[in-house]
């Protein structure tokens, strides 16, 4: 991430990125992730998360309880509560529920004018955005990105620190269809754990254990089915619900099987 900044100046480049890696190292596998891509084992038909997404909503107490320590950063401009709906002015005075950095559930608190300011974090699910710019908090770069119309930074909410699963694998004897799923969000907006296991299971039963190939189409499979086919309503998937309309990246690395190819 400092990298990145010193190229930003540098070589004038700007943007960021998430990050999801997979270390080997002494037996074991090492998955690091910041953003929202993912990572699944699938073992003998079992799905086993090996990351977890860095979204507004995931993160929510985290960025919170950093607006509540640094309430500079919000400019005056947002507020760290967060209330089940936008409060209209006409709602001063009331009650209403809200939670904040300390906070799991919910309970009431008199509308005062400060609350009337736009939440920190805004929207549910795939449209939940910080400070109704960005939805991820964690990832590489940004260090350019301001809030719309403003001067406000986002990066100081944005954390290049990974979340790091461990997976021994001398704990389990892996056959050849055992393997390690790697994609980006753009699989998964479409495309659920127990979808990507049955893509898995039905393209690697149909080559030979010992193919290297296997893998490389199950990858080639999944991007597939989640970028969906052209129509005139645009991509469309197999159920003819949307496709995937961001970028498609996947890896699927083997956990066993045989040593070498023939």
């Amino acid at each position: 991430d400092e990298q990145i900044e010193r190229e930003r100046e540098s070589q004038r480049l700007s943007g960021g990125c998430c990050a999801l890696a997979a270390v080997y190292l002494m037996g074991k596998f090492y998955v690091a992730n910041a953003g929202d891509s993912r990572a699944i084992i699938i073992r003998n038909g079992e799905i086993i998360p090996m990351s977890r997404e860095f979204t507004p909503e995931t993160e929510r107490q985290r960025l919170q309880f950093l607006a509540f320590l640094r309430p500079e950063l919000l400019g005056k401009e947002f507020t760290h509560l967060e209330f089940p709906r936008r409060i209209q002015p006409k709602e001063l005075g009331k009650k209403m529920l809200y939670r904040d950095q300390n906070m799991n559930g919910w309970t009431y608190k008199k509308i005062e004018e400060d609350d009337l300011k736009f939440p920190l974090i805004y929207g549910e699910g795939k449209k939940a955005r910080v400070m109704a710019t960005i939805g991820v908090t964690r990832g590489l770069g940004d260090h350019d990105l301001k809030v719309f119309s403003s001067n406000l930074p986002i990066k100081p909410f944005l954390s290049c620190f990974p979340e790091v699963r461990v997976y021994d694998l001398t704990q389990y004897e892996h056959c050849p269809d055992d393997v390690l799923v790697l994609g980006t969000d753009g699989l998964w907006d479409v495309t659920n754990d127990t979808e990507v296991a049955g893509v898995v299971m039905d393209v690697l039963t149909s080559y030979e254990p010992n193919d290297p190939c296997r893998y490389t189409m199950v990858a080639q499979e999944l991007v597939v089915r989640s970028r969906g086919v052209l129509k005139e309503r645009g991509w469309r998937l197999a159920n003819d619900k949307l496709g995937s309309g961001d970028d498609i990246s996947v890896f699927v690395i083997p956990l066993g099987g045989p040593g070498n190819y023939t």
